[in-house]
């Protein structure tokens, strides 16, 4: 049974509120020919962490960058949402970290890749060696009709945009109707979900209040390492999951700190997801997808 899905399919879910979420689909791609498209997103890879809770930490990126390669339809693009790589105050250790995640990243089948950072990329530096490999931290592209915004909320070590970035940001909206599908990635939240652990970006606020004119407009995002979900308005927020360990549920427990490995169910926790776009109305369909399937987490073997 194929786990394609037509424009048709996809609108009647599309209709139920925006957005989908198919992750009983683990094939779940749009049918080809379409005006549907589907990207996929990666996050929080922290190449360079090691030790507890991740005893494979030097193999995870590796295994998802083969699961996404086997998936039954390749994304048009694939968009890393920052914190490639983990801190170190060594400059020259971030970029061997740096350079050692391109080489790692290079393996994607799919040749349009784009990047964007995390603090753990970027905050000691202000992005220096993160542009050196990836050039611009702030970016737009379009593609088959949809507008791609990548905003810059870790550069600054105080977790500010700025008024520069916003500006810019307001000068790019302003070349977009009102009612053009747009879609925005940060690293952080642009939303305050919980600013006692670092998971809000301070003038977040300013970003929204100049998102809120676009009625057809979704924000993506990562940094905290498990799957979330929120409004602001009529603007969907999604947290994808991490490629290194998961995040506690905000306030859940009083330290913000590594959940355990799990041995009885490897990777738990962890993974990536596929979007699809209708190209006319903007609407997204989500699609969790797990690093590697059961049968290769119970695996001995590491990559």
């Amino acid at each position: 049974m194929s786990n394609a899905i037509d424009r048709r399919d996809f609108l009647k879910l599309a209709g139920l509120g925006g957005v989908v979420f198919a992750s009983g689909l683990p094939g779940f791609a749009l049918a080809a020919g379409q005006d549907e498209f589907y990207f996929v997103q990666l996050s929080d890879c922290h190449w360079g962490f090691e030790g507890p809770p991740n005893p494979d930490a030097k193999g995870t990126l590796k295994k998802a960058i083969t699961t996404v390669n086997a998936l039954e339809r390749q994304p048009d693009f694939i968009i890393f949402t920052g914190d490639l790589t983990h801190t170190t105050d060594d400059p020259a250790e971030r970029r061997r970290r740096l350079s050692e995640f391109t080489q790692i990243a290079s393996d994607l089948k799919v040749k349009t890749v784009r990047f964007m950072p995390g603090e753990h990329d970027s905050a000691l530096d202000n992005s220096a060696a993160y542009r050196e490999f990836f050039g611009a931290t702030t970016y737009t592209f379009d593609h088959k009709g949809v507008h791609f915004i990548v905003v810059d909320n870790v550069s600054d070590a105080g977790a500010s945009m700025g008024g520069e970035q916003l500006e810019w940001l307001a000068a790019d909206l302003r070349q977009q109707k009102t009612d053009s599908p747009i879609v925005v990635f940060a690293h952080r939240p642009l939303f305050a979900l919980y600013p006692q652990w670092d998971w809000a970006t301070r003038d977040g606020a300013r970003a929204i209040d100049l998102l809120l004119p676009y009625k057809n407009l979704t924000v993506f995002y990562g940094h905290i390492h498990q799957e979330h979900h929120h409004m602001t308005g009529h603007i969907a927020h999604h947290a994808a999951k991490s490629l290194i360990f998961p995040l506690p549920v905000a306030g859940s427990v009083p330290k913000r700190a590594p959940l355990a490995w799990d041995a009885s169910e490897p990777y738990k926790g962890l993974g990536f997801r596929g979007v699809s776009v209708d190209t006319q109305s903007g609407q997204t369909a989500l699609s969790e997808f797990t690093v590697v399937k059961k049968a290769q987490a119970n695996a001995t073997d590491k990559t």
